[in-house]
């Protein structure tokens, strides 16, 4: 990383952040900023950083917690975050920029660059990978499913084989949107082929050297060291304390982006004049534009942004998270309005908290959508109301299968259970059948469809995004001889094992370098394994194989040994 000027850089940000402060605080709302991070205001606890941008200037730049807390080295403006999945915003301003000058088409084939790349029934295209609609599975995704911590040290070659040895796509090319970092991944390698440099040095030459910001690098070096760097932390088990989560990940592409608020203040201005390439707004417009399916509808994700709203306000963002590491950088480009937040606590939610932080800047211009009330408008009972009791609402419901969230009464009121990874919360009524996080109106609850006295359906709002759950029915499952499930799995595509046992009358699933963990029979050769779904397949009445489905990786294929 680079040194240029920084001891001066520093000095003179230190004191326009004072300046900056003192301008918030007097429209008398610096208190409730810091309100929002109060929890975190404390020692021996990580925080975070929180940029305030507005018309173009750094009007509030605070740390919140402690970065490193070995040292009790304060968070500031200037630390150095990790911040996962918006380095994807990079990667593909970089590819656009190529397309500029005239290295690459976003509708080359990915074999033009990577010829060594499999070819499936469909043409894979750059442009497929920019929107996550390319069907390829996600290489984390992968690498947990083979035993590997993503913590750990992975070779590019590894991961790029690993990717190489899938036999099938989760779909055909375009026809969904599914998250893929395995996509970025490899489009930071398309950069270093149609560059001719790696990421690294055609950002720091093209991007981020340009705009001066100096303390923002791909990090595809692990013995490197970067300064003002904070370490990432997770609640112990206990609620007492942090552990340390040690990351040597320093794959790019998916990831692998280190910033800091002020940098990222630049880059956020470069989106309203840009100054890179040939420059205009030709470029900005691009990375704006949202990819397309098959059947001619938005796939919903641009070149690495998020097009929303938020309460009637435009919003333009992009999250990220790995190891204990949380950002958001979300603009609202109408009012000439961002916050930057980067943390390094696994419990941080960035996104929720950049919403408080509008709900309170942008209050004036802030347009509450009207809560939709979901009226009974099928299958009246005697009984039926406008709003639902809360003993109707009571139950499971199922997002996909295998994935499910329990609804029950709690202290009086509704409580969700997210069953995959055991999260739990409360949620309170706001208006007809729709309920809300206490303090966080980003994601809304709405109960319907009442029927036998309860409610059939729920609907699962965030960001204008809606999934429709529905009530989970008991399965009457068949006597079955669990004995048939017994033995080793192999998979070519990940080159694992999974030893399929039976402890104390149960199955067990052993994946590699994991302790055996009991797998919940959900139907008929069905089982779920910490939120991943087992599907056993017969031939002639005998089990032959086994099909994984883990979110981002569908049908993966072991065959008994």
């Amino acid at each position: 990383m680079k040194n240029r000027q920084r001891i001066m850089k520093n000095y003179v940000l230190a004191i326009f952040c004072l300046l900056s402060l003192t301008a918030l605080s007097q429209i008398a709302e610096s208190d409730a900023v810091d309100k929002v991070f109060a929890d975190w205001k404390k020692p021996n606890t990580p925080g975070a950083a929180l940029g305030i941008v507005k018309d173009g200037k750094l009007v509030y730049a605070k740390g919140y917690g402690i970065g490193d807390l070995e040292h009790d080295l304060p968070i500031t403006s200037s630390s150095v975050f990790y911040t996962g999945s918006v380095s994807k915003q990079f990667v593909t301003f970089a590819i656009l920029l190529l397309e500029e000058e005239g290295k690459l088409n976003l509708d080359d084939e990915i074999q033009v660059y990577l010829p060594d790349f499999p070819k499936y029934e469909t043409p894979l295209t750059i442009r497929h990978f920019i929107h996550h609609t390319s069907g390829v599975r996600d290489f984390l995704t992968l690498m947990a499913l083979k035993g590997r911590n993503y913590l750990d040290h992975m070779e590019v070659d590894e991961v790029y084989n690993l990717i190489k040895s899938q036999k099938v796509l989760n779909f055909p090319p375009g026809d969904q949107y599914l998250y893929s970092n395995s996509c970025y991944f490899m489009l930071a390698m398309i950069v270093e082929k149609a560059a001719g440099k790696s990421i690294r040095d055609f950002a720091e030459e093209k991007m981020f050297g340009p705009l001066g910001m100096d303390n923002t690098l791909f990090y595809d070096d692990n013995r490197d060291l970067i300064k003002n760097k904070v370490f990432s932390y997770e609640k112990k088990t206990d609620g007492n304390g942090f552990n340390n989560l040690i990351m040597r990940f320093d794959l790019v592409g998916s990831g692998g982006v280190y910033s800091n608020i002020e940098d990222l203040l630049l880059w956020d201005q470069n989106f309203y004049n840009n100054k890179l390439g040939k420059g205009g707004q030709g470029i900005i417009n691009k990375m704006h534009e949202e990819g397309l399916l098959n059947n001619g509808k938005s796939s919903g994700y641009a070149f690495a942004l998020h097009n929303g709203t938020y309460k009637g306000l435009k919003t333009v963002s992009h999250g990220g998270s790995l190891a204990g590491y949380r950002a958001q950088l979300m603009r609202f480009p109408e009012q000439n309005f961002s916050v930057i937040i980067l943390a390094n606590r696994n419990d941080a939610n960035p996104t929720a908290m950049s919403y408080q932080i509008a709900d309170i800047l942008l209050k004036d211009d802030l347009k509450e959508e009207p809560k939709k009330i979901v009226k009974k408008v099928d299958k009246p009972t005697s009984n039926s109301k406008t709003e639902f009791a809360l003993k109707q609402m009571v139950g499971v419901y199922q997002l996909q299968q295998g994935v499910d969230v329990a609804v029950t009464i709690k202290d009086g009121g509704l409580n969700v259970l997210q069953k995959w990874n055991n999260s739990s919360y409360p949620i309170v009524n706001t208006t007809g059948n729709t309920f809300e996080i206490p303090n966080n109106d980003t994601i809304q609850f709405i109960f319907s469809n009442l029927d036998n006295e309860q409610t059939q359906e729920l609907t699962v709002v965030q960001n204008g995004s809606k999934t429709i759950c529905k009530r989970k029915e008991k399965t009457n499952l068949s006597e079955t001889n669990l004995d048939a499930y017994l033995g080793n799995y192999y998979s070519a595509e990940i080159d694992a094992v999974y030893q399929i046992i039976k402890e104390d009358g149960k199955l067990k699933v052993k994946i590699p370098n994991e302790q055996p963990g009991d797998i919940e029979r959900i139907d008929n050769d069905k089982f779920l394994y910490d939120g991943v779904v087992f599907r056993f397949s017969k031939t002639d009445g005998k089990i032959t194989s086994l099909f994984v489905d883990a979110g981002r990786v569908k049908n993966l294929e072991f065959v008994k040994q």
